[in-house]
């Protein structure tokens, strides 16, 4: 049975991830900082020693690496790739900050970008974390750093992943990189994609 690392998993499940993890017999592995989660591994993106090399065929990071700071990321993908096997991959998704950025521009800092499972996202929460769970003491949920697809492209290709693609979905504000530790072909690469969100 392959397996998938949820990294930064919060109370979510893989019924809360994409099409892909949802069908087959993927074995979920939980990790989180916030022990309260009940993960299966309590740990950090920077720091999985808990993971065994090439142990994993795949990654779910969901809203995670935007709670680093900068210097850290490198660290953080790093460990991504370690942990993965030969032909492993990641999916990544975070705050679109460009799409963020444009609404700020009108004056839209506190208005409600989008609605979500949360409850309404403004642009102060996108670039800085949820008020709401901040204001309860949660300061997991602060961001220390943020993407545009160009800087986060470029993040993951500089930690060495073989084969990087990504995309943006506006209306929901947030940005998504599918990368391999293998080489593809762009058109693979494109297929293999589409196969994930399908």
């Amino acid at each position: 049975m392959p397996s998938f690392l949820h990294v930064g998993c919060g109370s979510a499940t893989k019924v809360n991830t994409i099409p892909f993890f949802q069908r087959g017999d993927w074995n979920e592995i939980r990790l989180d900082i916030d022990a309260s989660v009940a993960p299966d591994i309590v740990g950090t993106m920077t720091d999985m020693a808990a993971v065994a090399t090439g142990s994993v065929e795949a990654i779910y990071s969901s809203h995670n690496i935007e709670h680093l700071y900068a210097h850290e990321v490198d660290v953080a993908l790093k460990e991504f790739l370690r942990v993965l096997t030969p032909t492993g991959f990641a999916v990544i998704t975070c705050p679109d900050l460009q799409a963020a950025c444009k609404l700020i521009a009108e004056g839209k800092l506190v208005e409600t970008a989008y609605d979500s499972a949360l409850g309404p996202i403004a642009p102060i929460d996108i670039l800085f974390g949820l008020r709401e769970p901040l204001r309860r003491g949660n300061h997991f949920m602060a961001h220390h750093c943020g993407f545009t697809l160009d800087v986060l492209l470029a993040g993951i290709n500089q930690a060495g992943f073989g084969s990087v693609g990504g995309f943006s979905r506006e209306g929901a504000f947030s940005l998504w990189a599918v990368c391999r530790k293998d080489r593809l072909t762009a058109p693979e690469m494109e297929q293999f994609t589409r196969s994930l969100f399908a």
